[in-house]
């Protein structure tokens, strides 16, 4: 019986998620869809998803978020942006942590989910993982991008990890961009992905969503034979932050 009752719960938590996901995007439509017919109108369609839909849908989860920041992003600067990926939350918390407008890159699959995809094929840059072709075309329209002093929001995990992993490894194509474009890297590191909404679909449930952003990496000097040892260095960073965090309970428990 309690099974059934945590289950109805999560259960009735999932649906409100795609209900706040897709109310926003039906209120605002005409305006979104405006925002989008020209790319040098992104900034305010930034402008929209972030105020308007995102932060909405964190609040309305009952996800308030919560942010430290060792380094503030400067206006008008372009970045690399990056961050662990657990959770469809990961999307929300991104546009909520950067007043920078930024274009996101992630797989064509996202966009068959209805009305969301709609405006995913219009605004971020998809790629292919399984064509060579695909990915190659990511780095020219990224440059179009940066050159409009956007900047980029890659998840470099790829795809979802397996959620007993803490952090899966980290793939080349954001440092690689980073360093051929001579942009700063920002790490963050988002602690309650999994406990708030994780890819597991009988989970879940409301509490802090917090987030931190890590001192930046600059690429000024670098090449790209130095892209391993970047991507390790910001993997490290997060999966240290991450480590600690799971350290916490124990910790507890003992005392």
């Amino acid at each position: 019986m309690i099974r059934f009752i945590k289950n109805t719960g999560h259960l009735l938590y999932r649906i409100w998620f795609y209900i706040l996901v897709a109310l926003p995007i039906i209120i605002w439509f005409p305006f979104l869809l405006l925002t989008t017919l020209r790319e040098k109108w992104y900034p305010q369609f930034f402008w929209l998803a972030r105020n308007l839909w995102a932060t909405p849908i964190l609040y309305g989860m009952g996800c308030p978020p919560k942010v430290q920041r060792e380094q503030e992003l400067i206006r008008n600067k372009s970045y690399m942006l990056v961050a662990n990926h657990t959770s469809m939350l990961d999307i929300m918390l991104m546009l909520y942590v950067s007043k920078n407008p930024f274009v996101f890159v992630g797989k064509k699959e996202l966009s068959k989910i209805p009305l969301f995809g709609f405006f995913y094929k219009r605004v971020c840059i998809m790629v292919d993982r399984e064509d060579a072709r695909s990915r190659t075309g990511v780095y020219r329209r990224a440059q179009r991008r940066l050159k409009q002093g956007l900047s980029i929001c890659i998840f470099p995990e790829g795809g979802v990890p397996d959620e007993s992993i803490v952090l899966d490894s980290f793939k080349d194509g954001a440092f690689k961009m980073a360093i051929a474009h001579k942009i700063p890297i920002v790490p963050m590191t988002f602690y309650d992905g999994k406990q708030r909404f994780s890819f597991t679909f009988w989970s879940g449930g409301p509490g802090k969503l917090r987030a931190k952003v890590h001192s930046f990496f600059e690429t000024e000097i670098l090449d790209e034979t130095d892209k391993t040892t970047l991507r390790e260095e910001v993997r490290a960073v997060i999966l240290k932050e991450l480590q600690k965090k799971n350290e916490r309970p124990t910790t507890l428990e003992r005392s």
